[in-house]
C-alpha cells in the first residue's frame, strides 16, 4: 500500500507507515510542501496510486462528489498528541489494512473504524 499524508497530520505518521514496510509520503515531501493545494495532493495521489490520509473534510466532499481522491483514509479522532495518534493507528492497524484492502473510503475515529463504501 502507498500513502500520501496530508499537511495537518504529522510527518511522524509517514515514518510510522514506512517503518511498517509501507510506502508513505507526507505533503512536506512534495515540491510545494505544505503549500500544495488539495487538488495537487489529489493529482499526486492519483498519479502514484496512493491513499490520501487526512483530517480535512474537504477531501471527504471531493471523494463523495467527484470520486477524487479515489482512495481515502480519514482520521476524525480530533486533536491529539502525535504519540496518542500513533497509538490509535497502531491499535487498529490490522483492521485498517483489511478495510483499505476492500474499501475506497475508511474513517478512523476515537471510537473505532468505519468503512464508508
Amino acid at each position: 500500500m502507498k500513502f500520501l499524508i496530508d499537511a495537518q497530520l504529522p510527518r511522524r505518521l509517514a515514518r510510522w507507515l514506512d517503518e511498517h514496510g509501507l510506502d508513505a509520503l507526507h505533503t512536506l515531501d512534495l515540491p510545494r510542501a505544505n503549500s500544495s493545494t488539495d487538488e495537487e495532493v489529489i493529482e499526486w495521489a492519483e498519479r502514484e496510486g496512493r491513499i490520501v490520509v487526512t483530517k480535512d473534510s474537504d477531501f471527504v466532499q471531493s471523494h463523495i462528489l467527484r470520486s477524487r481522491p479515489r482512495r481515502l483514509w480519514l482520521i476524525s479522532a480530533g486533536n491529539m498528541s502525535n504519540a496518542v495518534l500513533e497509538s490509535l493507528v497502531d491499535g487498529h492497524w490490522s483492521s485498517i489494512q483489511e478495510a483499505l484492502d476492500s474499501s475506497c473510503f475508511v474513517e478512523l475515529s476515537a471510537l473505532g473504524l468505519i468503512r464508508h463504501d
